[in-house]
């Protein structure tokens, strides 16, 4: 069945499942001799896996320097290494050629193991089979849930997108919201087309609207969102796919005159306190820090006891949301770059 076809119950069940293994396998014996299940990628290739190599892993993803989300998600990577005793090396580029060469090069350096985010898939097979023919165990995080398996990754870590859009829309339809902008703010990449792909569906009878932005270009997404919104004035909902688009959502409603509501995607402690002053409604949280400190856990796991996680299925990070009801409680957690 596809993710898609999932009811929210049983993707929760499978998710609440996985972390259990993680807290059970963190607690038990290690076994440092143990050898990787055949068949379960990394190590499923041309090259015998070494069970003796050390713990030298790198995290590479399609995120951008000093992008908000992102920075947490590389928190998270090095706070495992740090927990675990394990070398943890964090590099990005959002350029999907360029992301592909980091792959290669971390095979090359001799990485015993790589956390990879697949917001291009296509771009990155390449790479990807080939640090797994080279037996290196490979974890995919936060993109590319449903080409994750065929590539050889042993698991995927993250949000089912089109999900957590479902959700959002779903509650700016409870809210009596008719017509909404979803803002995709970096072309091309799946994962932002899925959640407003889900963010219609949750919608219901109401009308969404794409609308296509430049993430590199913060004046021209604010002039983008408040022309549409003075163009189509009966639009009551603007859903931000990134915690720092979303502040340039909240000052080009207000520029436009107009009484849309703004929610988005993804936190920062700006979203934070415009959740608590009322000018953002709620947040999708996927709580990206597990997405970097998991993986590291889980290819610990893998390399020592031939433990994997998920069944099949992604071990799932979110959604969760963040509103007036709980902004408090997370905020100091914003703040310290753990949510």
């Amino acid at each position: 069945m596809s993710d898609r076809g999932r009811s929210k119950p049983a993707l929760l069940a499978a998710a609440l499942a996985a972390l259990a293994l993680v807290l059970a396998a963190c607690t038990g014996p290690s076994a440092e001799s143990a050898t990787p299940p055949a068949g379960g990628g990394g190590g499923g290739g041309d090259t015998e896996f070494d069970p003796e190599a050390p713990l030298d892993f790198a995290v590479i993803t399609h995120g951008t320097e000093g992008d908000a989300f992102w920075s947490v998600v590389k928190n998270g990577a090095e706070a495992a290494g740090r927990d675990l005793g394990v070398d943890v090396t964090y590099v990005s580029n959002g350029d999907p050629g360029a992301q592909a060469k980091l792959i290669d090069n971390a095979v090359a350096q001799g990485k015993t193991g790589l956390v990879v985010s697949m917001a291009n898939p296509d771009a990155l097979k390449a790479s990807i089979e080939a640090a797994v023919d080279a037996g290196i165990p490979v974890i995919t995080i936060n993109s590319g849930t449903d080409r994750s398996e065929e590539f050889g990754a042993i698991a995927h870590v993250g949000q089912e997108e089109f999900i957590a859009g479902q959700a959002a829309g779903e509650r700016f339809a409870q809210a009596g919201r008719k017509r909404m902008i979803c803002v995709i703010h970096e072309a091309g990449n799946s994962g932002l087309a899925d959640r407003c792909d889900g963010a219609r569906d949750g919608f219901g009878d109401g009308e969404v609207t794409n609308l296509q932005v430049d993430i590199a270009n913060p004046t021209d997404i604010e002039a983008r969102i408040r022309g549409a919104l003075r163009t189509n004035p009966d639009v009551d909902a603007v859903l931000t796919l990134n915690s720092q688009v979303a502040d340039r959502a909240v000052t080009a409603a207000a520029g436009a005159g107009s009484d849309a509501e703004v929610a988005t995607f993804d936190l920062n402690t700006d979203v934070v306190d415009a959740i608590r002053d009322g000018d953002i409604v709620f947040a999708v949280d996927q709580q990206q820090y597990q997405q970097g400190y998991l993986p590291i856990v889980m290819l610990k796991l893998y390399r020592e006891n031939g433990n994997t996680l998920g069944g099949g299925q992604p071990v799932l990070t979110g959604p969760g949301f963040v509103d007036q009801s709980n902004a408090d409680l997370v905020r100091p957690y914003t703040e310290r770059g753990t949510r």
